[in-house]
């Protein structure tokens, strides 16, 4: 699963031809959420600081991840995207 952004110890990947709805996957030690990227529905658990700080960079960055889904579906490489600063 490729790793498209880092910050602050939260690590943000995408799957190739993932299923639907678009969506990523966060990762902070031994925490793992995936969130909709369209309406943020979370599935998972996270500490409420790291989570606050994914939705932040999530809204900070809709169209990035949007682009990379459909790059995901399509098997085409993804884009790195900023991290949260």
């Amino acid at each position: 699963m490729p790793q498209i952004s880092f910050f602050y110890g939260i690590i943000i990947l995408m799957n190739f031809a993932d299923h639907a709805p678009a969506h990523f996957h966060a990762w902070y030690g031994d925490y793992k959420v995936i969130i909709s990227i369209q309406d943020g529905v979370v599935k998972g658990e996270m500490p409420g600081r790291a989570l606050k700080m994914i939705m932040e960079w999530m809204e900070l960055h809709r169209d990035e991840l949007m682009d990379n889904w459909q790059k995901a579906q399509n098997g085409m490489p993804l884009d790195k995207i900023e991290p949260l600063k």
